[in-house]
């Protein structure tokens, strides 16, 4: 029996005292909220504060969960020829507690953003779909099964 592969990545909302939310500009996918893809033997709390330090510089606590989210299409990465298998994405909550801006390898840019003034940045629809679950249903944990390829689409929502 051969076990599934499926990416398992984190994405972190940091909000600061301000109502402002920590943004970063990423070299293929534009503006988006910090996180990135768990390594092997990582655990998911752990590797959301390291992909948000390697991102922007700052230093999170984590508050709590807030989507879970399925890419269940695969797709091309960039280079046109490596397929991208399935995704389960987690979104959570966090709080700034130390750290200071900076760009990374991966980043070209970061920045404290009004909450109000995010989704008019976000370019890629599941990012967007994302933050929007963020605003809309701040004390519940959505579930959301989509595509981002060839078009973005919801295939299931719903919270749990």
């Amino acid at each position: 029996m051969a076990f599934p592969t499926h990416i398992v990545a984190v994405g972190g909302l940091v909000e600061d005292d301000n109502e402002n939310v920590l943004m970063v500009k990423t070299i293929h996918g534009g503006w988006v909220f910090p996180g990135g893809q768990v390594e092997v033997g990582e655990n998911l709390l752990d590797a959301l504060i390291r992909e948000i330090k390697e991102e922007s510089g700052i230093d999170v606590a984590v508050s709590r969960l807030i989507g879970v989210y399925s890419n269940s299409g695969m797709y091309k990465w960039y280079d046109g020829k490596t397929d991208v298998p399935t995704k389960v994405m987690m979104d959570f909550v966090c709080t700034p507690i130390g750290g200071q801006l900076t760009t990374s390898e991966e980043t070209t840019d970061c920045r404290w953003v009004p909450r109000d003034e995010v989704l008019h940045m976000i370019q890629a629809p599941a990012i967007q779909h994302r933050y929007q679950a963020y605003l809309d249903v701040p004390n519940e944990v959505v579930y959301t099964e989509y595509l981002t390829k060839p078009e973005f689409a919801i295939l299931q929502k719903q919270s749990i």
